[in-house]
């Protein structure tokens, strides 16, 4: 039985509770053993980490003890998969930058604030997460992120939005990705910046784009066993940190 760490925290706003028991409820549909945590000290143990198969994010605006990101490091590089959304990944712990760099993204604004109505453009392409999901608007933050150039983009979105003015209207249009997946080592690392709160992923596409986002973080450490990838590879940029 495939094993997944959920862990839950920080500002209250982001529904962390509710969005972490709906995704472990996603994890444990698909046969997964998940256990919750509200602790961050739950890194602290390497051998358990390396023992899982997923970690899911849903802490924002907090701080970590960088021993801690040195341990999930080491894991999703073994092959742990690590997923997450809004500001619960990439907004968890704004001055770790191993973590942004882990993650892919570090959210920096959203301009007009919540309740923004805006249209999420999926990318088709060689991924598996995005098959069958047409175009769809969300009403929520509209988050814009500072990225990773070597993210796989699935989804963007288009700034400036028509209705919100603020100081970024004056340059060229952007296509801010939305979701993406990237590698770390041999693990698989997806993101969605949508989650503002936990009700939209009610809206059958944004749950489809989470569900199919964490199971296929959740295979690479199967597929890294399966190839007999090691991570002898890293190592002489581990004594980096």
């Amino acid at each position: 039985m495939k094993k997944a760490l959920v862990f839950w925290g920080g500002w209250d706003g982001h529904e962390p509770q509710l969005t972490s028991k709906r995704f472990a409820s996603y994890l444990r549909e698909e046969g997964f053993a998940v256990e919750l945590s509200d602790k961050l000290d739950v890194f602290a143990d390497l051998e358990m980490l390396m023992d899982l198969d997923m970690i899911v994010a849903c802490w924002t605006m907090g701080e970590i003890e960088h021993d801690y990101v040195v341990n999930i490091s080491k894991a999703v590089g073994s092959g742990v998969g690590l997923a997450g959304c809004h500001g619960g990944m990439c907004d968890s712990f704004r001055n770790n930058t191993e973590w942004q760099f882990i993650t892919g993204g570090q959210w920096i604004s959203h301009p007009g604030g919540d309740g923004v109505e805006y249209m999420v453009n999926i990318c088709h392409g060689s991924s598996p997460i995005t098959i069958g999901i047409d175009d769809f608007m969300v009403k929520s933050e509209h988050y814009y992120l500072h990225i990773d150039p070597a993210i796989e983009v699935l989804a963007t979105t288009l700034f400036p939005h028509p209705d919100v003015p603020y100081y970024h209207v004056s340059n060229k249009p952007v296509a801010m990705p939305v979701a993406w997946t990237k590698y770390w080592g041999n693990g698989r690392v997806y993101y969605t910046s949508l989650g503002h709160h936990d009700d939209v992923f009610e809206g059958a596409e944004a749950a489809l784009l989470m569900k199919r986002g964490m199971l296929w973080a959740a295979e690479g450490k199967e597929y890294a066993i399966k190839n007999a990838l090691t991570t002898a590879r890293f190592e002489s940029e581990a004594k980096m940190y």
